[in-house]
């Protein structure tokens, strides 16, 4: 049976699929560049393959996906950067995020949801700025808020099946955080009453969490030392 994890060649997915893969699972990453994904694959190393797949061609999903059966683990971390106002609003970047998590994510588990195992578990990312919006940050909540309402139709429609999602805050050991400026990570530090910054690890034993627990189904889980708190 197979782990599919979409967006497993970076960040937090790609060391989510070296966890599964360490674990001895089949494992199958995705990214935008099939190059890419079978390099990563080869370094991940077990049974690891790469597929190139783009959540913002959603038409093309179904035929990427074929042949991956049965499937034990569905994890859609592929995420894209969008910063957004109102009073700045882009239209196409928008629409492609809204894409990208609403209708990709979606046709995802559609597509693969024929082959799942009885057991089988989903999980979503979304992200903090669903319950504290910044500046820029008008469709990325938009998306991460449909995130949350997603499991709860997925959990009850692909029933038996679970689905969960976990929402990250800032992770300060990844690519997209680690190169800011000191001075925004202590801001965020200060405020978080664990007193560091959530890691890469911490998300992947969180999503590991919510794969394994057989009883855990339709949570939304912050991931954030509990920096919502303050």
């Amino acid at each position: 049976m197979s782990s599919v994890i979409v967006g497993g060649t970076s960040g937090i997915g790609r060391q989510l699929a070296q966890v599964l893969a360490n674990r001895g699972e089949d494992v199958v990453i995705t990214g935008r560049d099939a190059a890419r994904a079978a390099a990563i694959a080869a370094e991940i190393g077990g049974r690891t393959r790469g597929l190139a797949l783009d959540l913002t061609r959603p038409e093309e999903i179904a035929a990427r996906l074929a042949g991956i059966a049965p499937v034990k683990h569905v994890v859609l971390a592929a995420i894209e950067r969008d910063e957004n106002s109102v009073k700045n609003y882009n239209i196409e970047s928008a629409i492609r995020l809204v894409t990208l998590k609403l209708v990709g994510y979606t046709e995802v588990v559609h597509t693969l949801a024929p082959h799942f195992a009885a057991d089988a578990a989903v999980v979503l990312f979304g992200g903090l700025a669903k319950e504290r919006p910044y500046p820029g940050s008008t469709t990325v909540t938009t998306v991460n808020g449909g995130i949350t309402s997603m499991v709860k139709t997925l959990a009850v429609e692909l029933a038996p099946v679970r689905v969960n999602a976990v929402h990250p805050g800032v992770v300060g050991d990844t690519p997209a955080w680690s190169g800011k400026p000191p001075a925004v990570l202590e801001n965020v530090r200060v405020r978080t009453p664990i007193g560091r910054l959530a890691t890469t690890d911490d998300v992947v034993g969180a999503v590991l969490f919510l794969l394994d627990n057989r009883s855990v189904n339709g949570v939304n889980l912050n991931v954030d030392g509990g920096w919502l708190l303050t």
